[in-house]
């Protein structure tokens, strides 16, 4: 019973990233129909990705109060309709209103299934929840592209991306039963010490304290900012300066997504030889690699291998930095970085993508891969000087525990 409620789970998983890529891939056609500016994209991003960081902050409580099989029912039924709304929406206005329960269902699951599986499996299958979000973020443009091309019929995308979430919701309902069941016969236990909330060391060190834990959120930041930059305004920069036709810069922006998938499910089996950092700076290098290839003036074919290696760049990167949070800054406040970990890369996810919208439309969207390289590169610089600021840290505890004969 576990096996098949975990299925239900990395389907709810693949469902989330369903609709993560479709408003960047469908733009280039939306923009003309509803005769708005191109920065409009990152004022709707900005809605969804604010409604996530408002349930996100809120889910610990909610979750509590009403169980994750609830509240991953409501959350589900809350995008699939916002995605119905979308297929309906007769002008911008309305969009907006959409985009308010779609960011705020997202975040709700994000958050509940990555502590149900947390909570009541074996720790390895987290790593793979994100690679099934990738599969879901590598559907959703090959989907709509088969729609947008020809007839531009976006909104037939929508509505087909909204049955496969009713699909689902119609799933959770009927195994709402199960949550309760299949936790209390769970075996797992997490691999954790606890921690005494009491200690003088956790009342008395508050977390934005510790060293190396504001440039960590700067990582997060830069991150997600790339990765939902990558996916709201690559299409636009493939359809406008690259020449290419909206379906094809769609299909392309899905092999951007199929190489975080693909990188994810490899990463998931060459974490037990390598380590997270090594993981984290090898990623890093390939993605500021690939970002160089879209800055050069070459033929369009680079910019679909630049696409590939940023996303096979980016895949180890956001769950090696979150299995790192323990190592690098104990466990006894683990639990609320990670929290302030997940509230900053959704601001960057609700500002970055914005902020190179309202450039573009100033200047051209020709600036992309230039924001790329340096939100890349700044992502880079900082990693490596927290990576060089643990060093100095694990190199001064060895030589306490030489002093004193340990």
């Amino acid at each position: 019973m576990a096996t098949f409620f975990l299925v239900i789970i990395y389907l709810a998983f693949i469902s989330l990233g369903l609709p993560d890529s479709l408003l960047g891939v469908a733009w280039p056609v939306m923009q003309p129909e509803l005769g708005v500016p191109l920065e409009t994209a990152g004022l709707l991003f900005m809605t969804i990705a604010g409604g996530t960081i408002i349930s996100s902050l809120l889910s610990g409580a909610v979750l509590k109060r009403f169980g994750t099989g609830n509240v991953t029912f409501v959350s589900c039924l809350m995008t699939a309709v916002a995605l119905l709304g979308f297929t309906l929406a007769p002008s911008l206005f309305w969009l907006i209103v959409c985009a308010i329960p779609l960011g705020l269902g997202a975040g709700s699951v994000d958050a509940g299934l990555n502590n149900y599986v947390a909570t009541h499996y074996k720790a390895h299958h987290m790593s793979w929840l994100h690679c099934f979000w990738g599969v879901g973020a590598t559907l959703g443009p090959i989907i709509m592209a088969q729609f947008i091309s020809g007839q531009n019929a976006w909104r037939n995308g929508y509505l087909t991306i909204a049955c496969i979430q009713f699909a689902l919701v119609v799933i959770l309902l009927f195994t709402l039963p199960l949550w309760k069941k299949v936790a209390s016969k769970s075996g797992a236990t997490l691999n954790e010490e606890k921690v005494d909330p009491n200690s003088d060391y956790v009342k008395t060190v508050k977390p934005l304290q510790i060293n190396g834990v504001k440039l960590a959120l700067i990582s997060f930041l830069f991150y997600c900012g790339v990765e939902s930059t990558m996916g709201l305004w690559g299409s636009s920069f493939l359809v406008n300066v690259k020449g290419l036709h909206a379906e094809a810069a769609a299909q392309w922006v899905s092999l951007y997504y199929g190489g975080i998938t693909i990188g994810r499910l490899i990463t998931g089996f060459i974490t037990l030889k390598v380590s997270n950092r090594t993981l984290i700076r090898l990623g890093q290098i390939l993605a500021l690699s690939g970002s160089a290839l879209l800055v050069l003036p070459l033929p369009s074919s680079f910019s679909l291998v630049g696409f590939i290696m940023i996303g096979l760049g980016l895949a180890p990167i956001f769950p090696c930095m979150l299995h790192e949070t323990p190592a690098r800054f104990g466990k006894e406040h683990s639990q609320t970085i990670m929290g302030y970990q997940m509230a900053v890369a959704y601001t960057g996810s609700t500002f970055l993508p914005p902020l190179l919208g309202y450039m573009a439309s100033h200047v051209t969207i020709g600036i992309f891969p230039f924001f790329i390289v340096i939100s890349v590169a700044m992502m880079l610089f900082v990693s490596e000087r927290l990576n060089v600021l643990m060093s100095k840290r694990s190199f001064v505890g060895e030589n306490h525990k030489k002093s004193i004969g340990l």
